[in-house]
């Protein structure tokens, strides 16, 4: 394999598709050593088939808002890889989806997905569909509009999607109903995130959260450091930011910060339950303003227009809203501040320039594949107890998530320890990723 070789096809192929392009290379660069000592692969040609996605689905979603006016949106479902299982990976719900970007993301999820060392395959969805401001009830029209195109080819054997970015349990709930109504099945395993009650697991939504700091936690007890008393700034106030934001505190550390589009708000003393708890009224109320964070807690929070949690200083700084979102700039920032730690745990958080300054900097940097595969995780769990036909305890689902994020932690130190003695967390795994998904491949022959 020639990576640059590769990439020039590759962007001759797609061109513009730069979130895409640079998920291929960062991979491809990190791999190409190892991928060169076998054979097999060449002959295969495994990275010339991983690279381009099994097929796309792209479709026409058409709903009508609440003054009765007929919206048209564009609705995606990309089936990546299934060397390991069925296709698995989330649906985003954001103005700004296309191609490019649910082919980044699917091609993230298929070594996401191989590293949690479940049978699950890589894929990813989404449309152009911006919830802000929308009602519930053109969410709800929206969802049955976007399933109704799409429900032939998802089934938990087939393809499951989960939530993302813009689509949480509310989201799931409306595509999992029409669902059910079209298939006329009770096959609660096409679709994870669901409610409890109704085949949802215990602690999915806080698990991408969970599994970040146990990832995180791992981190920083490498270089022989503890979670108690660290500053911790997060990105959003979604799911993932509020998942996180409650492990951290469990685990002892401090939360002094969060962000979103209209700036960041500061939290001195460290985020309270009470914060935590309001974080998920925020989400809910489609406004999408950090500000209403401080509004609620005067006095605790401080609010600046315009600026970003990387310009609070913490010892551990936690991406967790959306690709690219850590630019080089932010990261000579945190450098500058005392940063620790850098672990992503959105999708490619960082800018490739970014990566780069913090590992220059001999800043461990853990990223979002292995950090944030605690929520797809637990999709799969999801999907075994929907499979038995009942529900696990907290505690079981909780002991799971660990096992499998301490697993993630171990295969990363494995390939990513270099001679001396630091880890490359990136290097780690794409390597143990990949490796799972060419030696199946190669072993169910040229398909």
């Amino acid at each position: 394999m020639k990576v640059n070789e590769i990439m020039a096809n590759l962007e001759a192929k797609h061109p513009g598709e730069n979130e895409y392009l640079q998920a291929v290379r960062e991979v491809l660069e990190t791999v190409e050593e190892e991928y060169n000592k076998h054979p097999e692969y060449e002959a295969a040609k495994i990275v010339e088939r991983l690279v381009e996605p099994d097929r796309i689905f792209k479709f026409r979603v058409v709903w009508v808002d609440d003054k009765g006016q007929t919206q048209v949106n564009l609705g995606y479902r990309v089936q990546y890889n299934a060397a390991l299982g069925a296709y698995k990976g989330g649906l985003r719900f954001h103005p700004k989806v296309n191609e490019s970007m649910l082919k980044f993301l699917g091609f993230e999820q298929i070594f996401k997905n191989s590293l949690t060392m479940l049978p699950l395959g890589g894929g990813k969805g989404g449309a152009d569909f911006d919830p802000v401001g929308k009602s519930d009830a053109e969410i709800m029209r929206f969802c049955q509009a976007f399933v109704y195109e799409l429900w032939r080819n998802i089934g938990p054997d087939q393809d499951s999607p989960a939530g993302d970015v813009g689509v949480g349990g509310r989201e799931i709930g409306y595509m999992y109903g029409m669902y059910k109504k079209l298939a006329r099945e009770h096959s609660t395993g096409a679709l994870t995130g669901k409610s409890y009650g109704w085949g949802g697991s215990l602690i999915r939504p806080e698990a991408t959260g969970f599994g970040a700091m146990y990832y995180v936690k791992h981190m920083v007890e490498e270089k022989g450091d503890t979670m108690q008393g660290k500053k911790i700034t997060l990105s959003g106030f979604g799911n993932v930011a509020w998942g996180a934001a409650t492990k951290a505190v469990e685990l002892g550390a401090k939360v002094v910060a969060i962000s979103g589009p209209d700036g960041v708000c500061e939290i001195p003393d460290g985020i309270t339950k009470e914060m935590i708890d309001y974080m998920l009224v925020m989400r809910a109320s489609n406004r999408n303003k950090v500000q209403d964070m401080a509004d609620k807690f005067p006095g605790q929070c401080k609010f600046t227009a315009g600026k970003k949690s990387w310009s609070v200083k913490c010892d551990i700084a936690c991406p967790s809203a959306f690709q690219n979102e850590l630019a080089e700039e932010d990261a000579k920032q945190l450098i500058a501040n005392g940063v620790k730690y850098v672990a992503e745990i959105s999708n490619m958080g960082s800018q490739p320039g970014a990566i780069k300054a913090i590992q220059a900097a001999g800043i461990p940097f853990g990223p979002g594949k292995a950090v944030n595969a605690g929520g797809v995780a637990t999709s799969g769990l999801e999907i075994c107890q929907n499979a038995e036909h009942r529900n696990w305890t907290a505690e079981e689902v909780d002991k799971n998530l660990h096992a499998i994020m301490d697993n993630i932690y171990a295969q990363c130190v494995k390939y990513g320890r270099k001679a001396d003695g630091t880890i490359d967390y990136v290097k780690g795994a794409n390597l143990a990723g990949f490796m799972r998904v060419a030696d199946a491949m190669v072993a169910q022959g040229i398909i």
